[in-house]
């Protein structure tokens, strides 16, 4: 058993190392590794007090990165819910004060719509923008105050 711990740790250590995750993901990695569910449990619970786990941490970091690379505040909650990330923890990340999330929106469709228009002039460029600004996590109503503000026609 002790030697079980040891590798579950050094496992865990080795996944660290190449990303910060959260403890659910870190959780199904061991798993995918056989490690027995009471192993794995002792291992998380070492890694939180030595601070090498921490999900809020984990939460804050992942959402201003995301943030930065011009995606939606909604996309963020849901990928940040299947790394497993508790609910106060995604609300706590997403409150940035900092944080247009409509400038953030515009901007992303400013780029994105150069691409459509070089690609496809007879496609509905405006269809094509709203439904990349929702797959990016930006309300319906927000992608469509954005393209109507852009002047984008059918």
């Amino acid at each position: 058993m002790p030697e079980d711990l040891d590798r579950c740790y050094l496992a865990a250590m080795r996944i660290l190392n190449h990303r910060f995750n959260s403890e659910g993901e870190l959780r199904r990695k061991l798993a995918l590794k056989q490690f027995e569910r009471d192993v794995i449990d002792a291992t998380i619970d070492r890694l939180r007090r030595e601070r090498w786990l921490d999900d809020d941490r984990f939460a804050a970091a992942y959402a201003r990165t995301r943030v930065r690379k011009g995606i939606g505040l909604l996309r963020i909650q849901r990928e940040l819910e299947q790394a497993g990330v508790a609910g106060e923890s995604i609300a706590r990340a997403l409150n940035l004060d900092d944080h247009d999330e409509r400038a953030a929106a515009l901007a992303s469709a400013k780029k994105r719509l150069a691409v459509l228009r070089r690609r496809d002039a007879t496609a509905s460029v405006r269809q094509k923008l709203v439904a990349y600004l929702f797959r990016q996590g930006y309300d319906s109503s927000m992608a469509q105050d954005v393209v109507r503000e852009l002047g984008v026609r059918e």
